[in-house]
């Protein structure tokens, strides 16, 4: 069973949809999203630098449109389980058909801009823990008054907060915990510090059409699969002021019975969990179209395997 990602905000590098734009009508689409949201994607994500796209603002709706261009590059296929992590969750509802691309790149601009208000009420942040143990670990973040805001699995947590409180955390690592890296985000995201982009998002999704999901959609806030297109939204709206379990998310895909994993453009972040927590399972990153063939590939195997279990 093949399991369709798309990862979250952080992932994108200078000049990551250069590429991109050779494909055919890459470029229109580009540049009839930017026309609807006001934000010019083909600058961003061709010329602006790692500051610029570092703007949740600007970060947010990169990521999205970056996804479902790579998504729809691999052909007509039929995922058995689609999911995001963070932003990528919006990716994945519209590669899912909960909604319209359009609907998606107007709702992403909607959250993009509430959470960068809210990130600049206070100086805050996040940082990833690699290594440790989640019931050493989370108890000394609450100490330190920081929300464990990403549980990603295979010894990895993120961590956010204050800059204050980062900082205490860079001097008071848990124990177990290697290494503390500071991340290229600009707020503490799922956690409190954005309970005020959930307003906003909640009155910007009561103008969407919404239908129930035509693919296997796994939740990042619990691992859950959802079957109501409704549901997902609502549940788009909260996670922005809570936390991301990608760790129960790989739980789910194995209790699905995966057999490959593929994250889209920008990949890399999510495969790399996956390599570490679902042991056996192959897994590809679509970084750039180069990568396209070697998806297919992957993507034309695993339905060949699924199809020869299926007749045995």
């Amino acid at each position: 069973m093949l399991v369709l990602v798309a990862p979250g905000q952080g992932a994108q590098t200078p000049g990551f949809l250069t590429p991109w734009l050779d494909l055919p009508g890459a470029a229109d689409r580009l540049a009839a999203w930017s026309d609807a949201i006001g934000l010019d994607l083909v600058h961003y994500g061709t010329q602006a630098d790692a500051d610029a796209i570092r703007d949740t603002a600007v970060a947010q709706p990169l990521l999205v449109a970056a996804g479902l261009l790579s998504a729809s590059a691999l052909g007509d296929i039929t995922p058995g389980a689609v999911a995001g992590h963070s932003v990528g969750e919006i990716t994945a509802a519209a590669y899912a058909g909960v909604l319209t691309e359009d609907a998606a790149l107007g709702f992403v601009r909607t959250r993009g801009l509430a959470m960068a208000e809210a990130a600049a009420v206070t100086e805050t942040g996040m940082a990833a823990l690699l290594g440790g143990d989640p019931e050493v670990t989370v108890p000394h973040l609450e100490k330190l008054g920081l929300t464990p805001a990403n549980v990603n699995g295979a010894g990895q947590i993120v961590a956010a907060g204050t800059a204050e409180q980062l900082a205490a955390l860079a001097e008071d690592k848990p124990e177990g915990v290697r290494k503390v890296v500071p991340l290229k985000v600009a707020g503490a995201f799922h956690t409190h510090h954005m309970a005020p982009a959930v307003a906003a998002l909640e009155e910007a999704a009561q103008g969407l059409a919404v239908a129930d999901p035509r693919l296997t959609y796994v939740s990042n806030r619990d691992g859950e699969t959802v079957a109501s297109g409704t549901e997902i939204v609502s549940r788009l709206v909260g996670q922005v002021a809570n936390p991301v379990r990608w760790d129960l998310c790989m739980d789910r895909f194995q209790e699905l019975g995966v057999t490959a994993l593929i994250e889209v453009c920008p990949g890399g972040t999510l495969t790399g969990l996956a390599k570490r927590a679902l042991k056996g399972v192959p897994t590809l990153a679509v970084k750039t179209p180069d990568d396209l063939d070697a998806a297919r590939r992957l993507i034309a195997e695993t339905a060949a395997s699924a199809a020869d279990a299926a007749g045995a």
